[in-house]
């Protein structure tokens, strides 16, 4: 219990005076009071701004919009396996259309978007009148609470409505949380807040010209002078050089009376600033767990590792995105007593088919030696199943032998 809080309430009710901490804006004990924390480069980050960074807006972008392009089915447990399960009514839900105006796979996009700009994605399930699901509505972020229920613990999203506040129980809500129900933007402010200073340095170099395109100098002669002779003669240089250079066809620049033109190079530092923006899409691939070559920084990528950074994408960074995504259709679109024989997948063979010769390969080898059956991997690439698939033989052979199960092995006495 907090009994300093409670003291401190019967002071305050009884009139004594309570003492108050103060708190300078600087001190870092000031973000756990209001749940905000400045950066340090003083840039302000918050989930739409830092969209304006290229490499996050590509990694928010890739991650949600692969989740929306991927399909989802309901499955049903069968005695022989399983099977999509066509006459739910959230199998339309997920596969097809999420309600009249948004597809299944957009309102997945834009879910995940929310969760990874704003930490969290919410939807209202609607119902027919015997409490299956219908369609699924999309809540703003910023219109949902939530709470906890004092006696489950279980959460209760509080939802702001045209008419008031409204509690909705857990069973109720597409809830599609980010890591901690934090987003990887307010994690990794701090590396954005620094992407964000060198791409408007970036912007300020080449805009403002903060590096001059050339240097005159001119050692033998003053350029001060009476009358203004000297300001003048400037004046002349540049509209020279101006007119050279907007009609240049590959003649040289003269300049006379002792006047040098020269162009500045690019130096160590420059080199460094370069080397800096390349590290910051470094660190922001690693706050959304993206790998580098898919925000498009290929310097280290090859045909070999850019494939198995590939299949890790899928199984890292994605895969976590459709577990939650699975549950959160289970919790709110399946009863509790379908939970027991129904489920939600996810359809990934797209994504695996970048490697779909060693796929081939593996598969060849387990079928030949016989644990797994044509059938069974048709299942895995979520293909129907064909008669006679079910046995388990060795296609490479010429034998005829076959079984209708994975081989038992004959005790050594037995087989002599």
């Amino acid at each position: 219990m907090d009994f300093a809080g409670i003291v401190s309430g019967a002071k305050k009710a009884l009139g004594f005076p309570v003492e108050q901490k103060a708190y300078s804006l600087n001190d870092p004990g000031i973000s756990d009071l209001v749940g905000f924390r400045p950066t340090y480069s003083g840039v302000k980050i918050s989930g739409l701004s830092a969209l304006y960074v290229p490499a996050v807006l590509q990694a928010v972008r890739l991650i949600s919009e692969t989740i929306g392009s991927l399909p989802c089915k309901v499955y049903r447990e069968t005695a022989d396996g399983k099977e999509a399960a066509k006459d739910h009514t959230a199998y339309r839900i997920v596969h097809k259309r999420a309600n009249e105006w948004s597809g299944a796979g957009e309102l997945r996009t834009v879910l995940t978007a929310d969760a990874l700009i704003h930490g969290n994605g919410y939807a209202r399930a609607v119902r027919f009148e015997d409490g299956r699901p219908f369609e699924l509505h999309r809540l703003k972020p910023g219109k949902v609470t939530v709470l906890e229920d004092e006696l489950t613990g279980a959460p209760v999203y509080r939802v702001s409505e045209k008419t008031g506040t409204r509690d909705y129980p857990h069973t109720e809500i597409l809830h599609v949380p980010s890591f901690l129900g934090t987003s990887p933007i307010a994690f990794g402010k701090e590396a954005i807040g620094v992407a964000s200073i060198l791409e408007r340095e970036t912007a300020q170099f080449f805009g403002s010209g903060r590096r001059p395109a050339g240097v005159f100098t001119n050692e033998g002669k003053a350029i001060t002078g009476d009358e203004g002779k000297g300001a003048g003669t400037v004046i002349n240089i540049l509209k020279s050089y101006r007119k050279w250079k907007d009609g240049n066809n590959g003649d040289p620049l003269i300049l006379d009376g002792g006047w040098a033109y020269n162009q500045p190079a690019m130096t160590s530092t420059d080199a460094q600033f370069i080397e800096n923006r390349n590290f910051q899409l470094a660190e922001i691939a690693r706050i959304f767990g993206v790998p580098p070559h898919l925000l498009f920084d290929l310097d280290r990528a090859t045909w070999g590792n850019a494939e198995t950074m590939g299949a890790s994408f899928l199984q890292l960074c994605l895969r976590p995105w459709l577990d939650r995504w699975q549950e959160a259709y289970t919790t709110v679109l399946v009863s509790e007593d379908e939970q027991d024989d129904h489920y939600f997948e996810f359809v990934t063979a797209d994504l695996e088919r970048a490697d779909a010769a060693g796929r081939a390969e593996i598969y060849s080898k387990a079928i030949a030696s016989r644990w797994l059956n044509p059938n069974e991997v048709r299942a895995r690439e979520n293909l129907s199943p064909y008669e006679g698939g079910d046995e388990f033989a060795n296609p490479n052979t010429t034998t005829t032998t076959t079984t209708t199960g994975p081989a038992t092995r004959v005790p050594a006495k037995d087989a002599a």
